[in-house]
């Protein structure tokens, strides 16, 4: 009888696009690419699979991949015609460089409108043989970004934001619900008003709840600055079974700060760097969730996984490091010659 791993494997979220998803894209076609996704996790031996968030792909907005236009463009108190003088009041505030444009603007109540989170959940879940999880972008993210015109105060846009999601993530039924937050890492002094948005979702998952946290990810570039020791208080004060972090792509004396997490929060690890074209060797992530357990505690690392989504490498090189993971565990955990 094969040993369940003490450590758990998945991915962040994003997969590469498929071409022939954008070429040819039809409800059809993207069900076929989502099963291809998920096959290919499951085959790797991933314990935890996703979709691949191709159904949030926009052409038009490469540079966020869909983490904000496919959630907000569906709410109700949302316009997305902008103005020019809308633009130029956007382009100067702080923390948005890496857009140039708001994905919308908030002129009234945000509620959830046409959002459908459990349909985009349920027809890719029914695909999968593992445990799944499904990803959402956070409220703070997402107020981050918009352009509001009616709350016109951060916190309360974040708590309009997070009613309008958690509504959505009462009816989702997966098996790990992971909310991303990508803008905070490089604000901490907002952490109060974040935990609080989010934990207003997290309290509205029936299952596993998990949050994602990073320093941007675009075009495999880092966005945010700063250190995770500044977000422990926020960290700790998450309502969630663990966390998921960037942590490959980071300074090694950095993980000591993890000594400090609630010991009833797991802590993901990442152990694979998105931000390199470079697929790392089995041994490589063995020696990683090694160095972490010496340094954070024996049995503390609970899941390891990618710094973040895979969207922006190219499809060979994000199914190599999907298999690393996997053989990078089992080698630490002394699996490989137990795998069939």
């Amino acid at each position: 009888m094969v040993q369940q791993p003490r450590i758990k494997t998945t991915v962040v979220g994003s997969y590469p696009m498929l071409d022939w998803l954008v070429a040819l894209p039809s409800e059809q076609a993207l069900i076929d690419a989502t099963r291809a996704v998920i096959h290919t996790q499951e085959k790797a031996g991933i314990d935890v699979v996703c979709d691949g968030e191709l159904s949030r792909f926009d052409l038009n907005h490469p540079e966020t991949n869909g983490m904000i236009e496919y959630f907000v463009k569906p709410m109700a108190g949302i316009r997305t015609a902008i103005r020019f003088d809308e633009l130029v009041n956007y382009r100067a505030q702080r923390g948005m460089g890496f857009r140039t444009r708001p994905p919308a603007v908030v002129d009234g109540p945000i509620s959830a409108g046409t959002l459908d989170l459990p349909q985009a959940c349920a027809r890719a879940r029914r695909l999968a043989s593992k445990p799944f999880k499904f990803t959402l972008t956070g409220p703070h993210m997402l107020a981050k970004t918009l352009l509001d015109r009616h709350y016109k105060n951060l916190p309360d846009l974040a708590m309009a934001i997070a009613d309008a999601l958690a509504e959505q993530v009462r009816h989702i039924d997966a098996e790990v619900i992971q909310i991303d937050e990508a803008n905070l890492p490089g604000a901490p002094d907002e952490w109060e008003w974040a935990a609080a948005s989010i934990n207003r979702v997290l309290a509205a998952v029936k299952t596993t709840p998990s949050v994602h946290l990073c320093f941007g990810n675009y075009g495999g570039q880092s966005i945010q600055k700063g250190t995770w020791g500044k977000l422990m208080n926020y960290l700790n004060a998450l309502k969630c079974d663990h966390i998921v972090m960037e942590t490959a792509h980071r300074p090694a004396e950095e993980l000591a700060v993890f000594r400090d997490l609630d010991p009833k929060i797991g802590l993901g690890l990442g152990v694979v760097d998105v931000k390199l074209t470079e697929i790392e060797s089995a041994d490589t992530i063995a020696r990683a969730i090694e160095r972490a357990e010496a340094v954070v505690g024996q049995g503390r690392v609970t899941y390891i996984h990618p710094d973040c989504g895979f969207w922006m490498l190219k499809r060979n090189i994000a199914d190599g490091k999907i298999r690393a993971l996997v053989e990078g565990r089992d080698l630490y955990e002394g699996r490989a010659s137990q795998k069939a």
